[in-house]
Parts: structure tokens; sequence; C-alpha cells
């Protein structure tokens, strides 16, 4: 039975178009780290498994706007609505609320 982390990198490169380069620069470890997380070998340590989670609610909300490419292309493109920042860097920052309160504006229809 594969664990919840494993699920995760899964679908975040299914649902998210996202590489193990792309999950390796969001969490600040090797891509040999993510590899041996997606074997199951390793666990992260927890505030990469948070990192993780959050990354996989954003993409999971996303896929309801945006295919796999388009959801990586918004996870690194620097928003107006996050003062010019990226989603990916608020996520590693523990700010992901500010990346759900853009998708709370898109799911109300007034993202610009």
């Amino acid at each position: 039975m594969q664990g919840a982390v494993v699920r995760f990198i899964d679908e975040l490169g299914k649902v998210g178009g996202l590489k193990g380069a792309d999950i390796a620069n969001i969490t600040d470890v090797s891509k040999a780290t993510v590899s041996r997380w997606k074997s199951g070998d390793f666990k992260p340590q927890p505030r990469n498994e948070l990192i993780l989670s959050d990354l996989y609610y954003v993409v999971g909300r996303l896929q309801e706007y945006y295919s796999p490419d388009e959801i990586r292309s918004w996870l690194y493109a620097r928003h107006p609505q996050l003062s010019g920042e990226r989603a990916i860097d608020l996520i590693n920052q523990s700010r992901t609320v500010d990346v759900l309160a853009v998708l709370d504006r898109l799911d109300n229809e007034v993202y610009v």
C-alpha cells in the first residue's frame, strides 16, 4: 500500500505537470531525495510533508481551471494578485493561505 507522500508526488506529476526537479525546487531538497520519497524508501521531514500537502491541495484546486502544463506555469509565474511573488515560493514559505485567497477569487470569478 502506497503512502500519502507517494500518492501526492504521483498526483502532482499527473494533475499538476510537476516533475521531480520541480518538487525538489519547491521543497529545497535534491532530485535524488524526491526519488527516495517517491519510492517510499524515505519520508520527508515534517516541514516538507506540509509543503507537499499544501502543494497537492493547491494543484487540486487549480485542476478545475487549468491543464497540467498550465498549472505548472501558474505555480511558477509571478502574479500581480500575489504582489509579484510566485505561488511556489509562497507555498515553500508556509504562506499557502495567500495562494488560496487568489484561488478563492478565481472560484468567485473575480480573478483578473
